[in-house]
């Protein structure tokens, strides 16, 4: 197969590169860079079946020119990360909406099938735990920046399933649930590594809130074999499924973990959420998913444990901090 991933030069779009490159596909990348790395697909730029473009995927001609050439889309191209999403709303809904729906439009004129990463926060404050495929999504008000990502991207998915049921393009739609590993950054706010970069400075442990908010993370490696995974089952066309772990976590148990594994003597800190991200800031209390559906789509299980997901990170980080190349 020929796959083209947009976003593909980001966290998880690299990862799923690799693990298609590794099945013996060709691969395609088309990425702006502006959450993406270059560093993150530099090992692959040599591979005789891996080729990047970078551009913005609102430029209609070469999107049509390279849905034209492959087989299938993953589609990951999105704004990402807490941070980025409350200081440039704008940017978000622009990303999200506009660059889904001309994918969309054009993957229609060809039928090349499109799996569309979403995210769990679409499930917005449900406290209907764990959250299911075909449950309520609950939204906060318009005025709070914090929720223009999980609208855009609730959006996103009615498009999917739009293009679906009207144009019979053949659509798939995840939901991932806190995906953590190498090449991740804390640039935007990502938990894991800026807990795993503070332990290791001996800088203090931020906390937001009081802490006692959950989630459940994810390896990349096991997100990417559902994805891969779902991508090839007929039966998740025109579905929605989750892709996460049951693994629960407080996020003050969260920093105290990474500060055991890594042996740190930093002090763990709270800082209210109307400082790191805006007044009034709401979060999810918990985030869980149920992987009933995807257990009987495609028999997918997370394999990685969160003691296996954090020192994956943190043997990441150290290798970064002595090879900063």
């Amino acid at each position: 197969m020929n796959y083209l991933i947009t976003g593909g030069a980001g966290f998880v779009g690299s990862h799923l590169a690799d693990t298609l490159l590794a099945q013996g596909h060709r691969v395609t990348v088309l990425d702006d860079l502006s959450t993406g790395s270059m560093s993150n697909i530099a090992h692959l730029r040599e591979h005789p079946r891996f080729r990047y473009v970078i551009e913005n995927m609102l430029n209609p001609p070469l999107l049509a020119e390279l849905v034209d050439e492959a087989d299938a889309v993953f589609h990951l191209a999105a704004a990402v990360g807490v941070k980025l999403i409350v200081e440039s709303p704008v940017r978000t809904l622009e990303t999200n909406i506009r660059c889904t729906e001309l994918l969309l439009a054009v993957a229609a004129k060809k039928g090349r099938k499109v799996l569309l990463t979403s995210t769990s926060e679409v499930y917005g404050k449900s406290t209907a735990i764990p959250f299911r495929e075909d449950g309520d999504l609950v939204m906060g008000c318009t005025t709070r920046g914090r929720w223009s990502y999980a609208c855009s991207k609730a959006i996103d998915e009615f498009l999917a399933i739009a293009y679906w049921r009207e144009k019979q393009l053949p659509t798939v739609v995840v939901r991932l649930f806190n995906t953590v590993g190498p090449r991740q950054t804390g640039r935007y706010g990502m938990v894991i590594p800026n807990f795993v970069r503070q332990a290791l400075a001996g800088e203090p442990i931020t906390v937001y809130g009081d802490g006692l908010q959950s989630r459940c993370f994810t390896h990349v490696s096991d997100s990417v074999r559902a994805l891969a995974g779902l991508m090839e089952a007929e039966a998740a066309v025109g579905e929605v499924h989750n892709i996460g772990s049951t693994q629960e976590i407080s996020i003050l148990g969260l920093a105290e973990r990474v500060r055991e594994m890594t042996e740190s003597k930093s002090e763990i800190v709270y800082v209210p959420y109307a400082v790191a991200y805006e007044e009034n800031f709401e979060d999810m209390p918990r985030r869980v998913p149920c992987l009933d559906k995807i257990r009987r789509t495609i028999g997918w299980e997370p394999e990685v444990n969160l003691d296996e997901i954090l020192d994956s990170v943190i043997q990441f980080r150290q290798s970064r901090m002595l090879n900063p190349a």
